[in-house]
This record gives C-alpha cells, sequence and structure tokens, in this order.
C-alpha cells in the first residue's frame, strides 16, 4: 500500500485522533457543572397575566447534582385591602372673632370685676356711714337741743340774781321781753336793789325734766323764794327756739 503524502497524512491523523480519543462522560458534566456553578442563577418572572403559568425559579446544582433543581414557586401572601371610611363631608364653620385679645382680654375682665367689687364695697360703706351720722346727728341733735333749754333757763336764774337787764332782755320773747324791755335801765337797777335786799326773786333748784316738741320745748323745775328756800314748788317755763336760740316766753310768777 502506498503511502500518503504529507497532507493528507496529517488530515488523517487528525480525524484519527479525533474519533479515537475516548470521552469520559463524568468529566463532561463536571465540566457543565462548573460552567452553571460560575453563572448567577437565573430568576424567571412568570407573566403578569392570570392565565399564564406560575414563574419557576431554578438554582444552581452542586458539584454532584445530576442536573439543575426546580424550585417549587411560593404564592405570595394576600394583600390586606381596606374599605373606604363612608364619613360625612366637612362642613365649614363659622368661628366668631375674638373680644379683648386673649390674655389681655381676661385680665380687663378681671379688672372690670374687681372695679364693680370695690364700688359695692364703697357704695355700702358710704350707706353704713351716713346711716351712723345721721343717727348720732339725730341723737346728738336732741341732747344738744335739751342741753340749750337747760342753758337757757340756768342763765335766766343768774341773770335775775343779779340784775342783769341786757340779758333778761336777750334771752326772753314775746310778753316777759316786752316786760324787761320797757324798763329803765335805772328805775330797773333800783327796782332790783330793793328786790335783792329784801330776798323777794325767785330761784330754780333743779331742772326736773325738759320735753322738746320742735320750735317749742317745756321745762319742769323745782323753784322756790330766795327769802324761803325750804318752801319748793313745781313750775314750768315755756321756751321757743327763735334767732338760733331756745327763748322764755314766759317765766314763773313769783
Amino acid at each position: 500500500m502506498a503511502n500518503p503524502s504529507g497532507s493528507d497524512h496529517d488530515a488523517d491523523a487528525s480525524i484519527g485522533s479525533e474519533t479515537t480519543d475516548p470521552v469520559d462522560p463524568v468529566a463532561a458534566d463536571d465540566a457543565n457543572t462548573d460552567r452553571v456553578a460560575m453563572d448567577p442563577p437565573t430568576e424567571v418572572l412568570g407573566s403578569s397575566d392570570g392565565g399564564a403559568q406560575p414563574e419557576r425559579r431554578f438554582t444552581a446544582p452542586g458539584f454532584d447534582a445530576g442536573a439543575t433543581q426546580v424550585i417549587p414557586p411560593q404564592d405570595d401572601p394576600a394583600t390586606e385591602v381596606f374599605q373606604p371610611q363612608q364619613g360625612s363631608k366637612a362642613v365649614p364653620q363659622a368661628i366668631p372673632p375674638r373680644t379683648g385679645g386673649g390674655l389681655s382680654g381676661r385680665i380687663q375682665n378681671s379688672w372690670g370685676w374687681v372695679l364693680a367689687v370695690t364700688l359695692i364695697v364703697l357704695a355700702l360703706a358710704a350707706i353704713a356711714v351716713l346711716g351712723t351720722v345721721l343717727l348720732t346727728r339725730d341723737t346728738t341733735s336732741a341732747a344738744s337741743q335739751e342741753e340749750m333749754v337747760r342753758s337757757t333757763i340756768s342763765e335766766f336764774d343768774d341773770a335775775m340774781q343779779k340784775g342783769d337787764l341786757t340779758t333778761l332782755r336777750s334771752i326772753t320773747c314775746g310778753t316777759t321781753r316786752d316786760t324787761y324791755v320797757n324798763y329803765d335801765d335805772a328805775k330797773w337797777a333800783t327796782l332790783h336793789d330793793k328786790v335783792k335786799r329784801a330776798h323777794r326773786y325767785p330761784m330754780v333748784g333743779s331742772i326736773d325734766e325738759v320735753v322738746i316738741n320742735g320750735e317749742h320745748a317745756e321745762a319742769n323745775v323745782t323753784a322756790y323764794m330766795a327769802y324761803a328756800p325750804t318752801e319748793r314748788s313745781t313750775r314750768s317755763f315755756d321756751l321757743q327756739f327763735r334767732d338760733d336760740k331756745w327763748k322764755i316766753c314766759q317765766a314763773p310768777v313769783g
């Protein structure tokens, strides 16, 4: 048999090597496994349509696995659905304007109450003081009027003892005053000197009672004659309020 040429020989050699070299299936599986392990796992998402196939998940097989493992899909958790609340629509409300300006308004109101209470207290105090003054004035007035009556009677008694014609004219009224006015001063002095030496003039021992009724007063006294001091009797004086003074309008007759 003739030897082939060089090119033919090389071609035959390559063919022969391809056909004669045995292939190890385990090595081939390891090579495929290495390639799968190096590549990241691929996630296949299913279609969003309801009738589509559920998504399938794959994981890379281990070096000793013979095939790729398929992970069954898991159902997604149910989504909670909130029902919309059927509420009434909000209605606009009218807010009245503030009066007084917050804190300043409250302060003004407080001062208003304080002022009102103060005025009430002052009014009550004024009424109490006025009532006290009126009562005191009435009491004082009655007491002072009685003292004035007593003072007039005492003054008249003293003027009779001394013969003071001027005083007798100033503290008497009516017909009693007319009697003293008609006396001549010289004649009165002579007459009084005679009466005094004879002790023929009346004297007031005590003022027992005074009754005042408006501008008229009556006083009961215990009187006696100077010449008979033990012989006493009750006499009365009638007085009238004239010229801001109590005056004797009727003197007791001795």
